[in-house]
C-alpha cells in the first residue's frame, strides 16, 4: 500500500484478535514512532507494552485507579477488562525533557504523533489498531502505578491486533468545511 492510500484510508479498528504484532513487525512499529517530528530530538516519550499477562496487570492497575478515584461501580467493574479488548496495548506516555526552547505541550504533541505513527505502521503491516483515551489518561493514581513522574502524561492507549473484521470505509469528508484561507 502506498503512503497516500494508507493515510487516506486510515480507520480505527476496535474488533481486534490475536495475533498481535511481534518480532520484526513490532520493532518496525516502534521504530516508526521514533521518526515523528521532534524538535531538538528530545525523544519526549516512553512506550509501555502490555501483552499476555501484562494485559491483566494493566487491567488490575486500571481497576485500582478507578476505585481510588471514586469512579462509579460500572466503571470499576469494567476497568480490569478494558485492556483485554486486544492482544496488545501500548501505553504511550509524554515524558517532557528539560528544554529552554521546546515547551512541554510541544513535547506532548510529539508523543501524540508517535501514537499515530505506530497505528499507521501497524495498518501498513496488516494489523488493526485503535487509539483509546478516556479517564485513565488523566488519572494521576494510574500514572503513579505505572512509575510515571509528576510531569509525565499518558497521551493514549494504542490497542493493536489482527482485525476480527474490517472496519467500514470512512465516508468522504468535505475538506472545505474544515479549511479557511487568509
Amino acid at each position: 500500500m502506498d503512503a497516500l492510500t494508507l493515510l487516506l484510508q486510515r480507520r480505527s479498528c476496535s474488533a481486534l484478535q490475536a495475533p498481535a504484532p511481534e518480532g520484526e513487525h513490532l520493532d518496525l512499529i516502534l521504530r516508526a514512532a521514533l521518526r515523528v517530528p521532534d524538535f531538538q530530538r528530545l525523544r519526549p516519550y516512553e512506550f509501555i507494552v502490555a501483552e499476555g499477562e501484562g494485559l491483566a496487570r494493566l487491567g488490575g492497575l486500571l481497576e485500582q485507579a478507578a476505585i481510588a478515584s471514586g469512579k462509579p461501580p460500572e466503571i470499576v467493574e469494567r476497568a480490569p477488562r478494558m485492556p483485554l479488548r486486544a492482544p496488545m496495548v501500548i501505553v504511550a506516555v509524554s515524558r517532557p525533557r528539560p528544554s529552554d526552547v521546546v515547551s512541554p505541550f510541544e513535547q506532548q504533541l510529539t508523543a501524540g504523533c508517535a501514537v499515530m505513527a505506530m497505528q499507521m505502521a501497524a495498518q501498513a503491516l496488516g494489523y488493526g489498531g485503535i487509539w483509546r483515551s478516556g479517564w485513565a489518561m488523566f488519572d494521576r493514581g494510574l500514572h503513579e502505578a505505572l512509575g510515571l513522574g509528576a510531569e509525565d502524561q499518558v497521551v493514549g492507549f494504542l490497542y493493536l491486533g489482527t482485525p476480527a473484521r474490517q472496519p467500514a470505509p470512512s465516508p468522504d469528508v468535505e475538506v472545505e468545511r474544515h479549511v479557511r484561507w487568509l
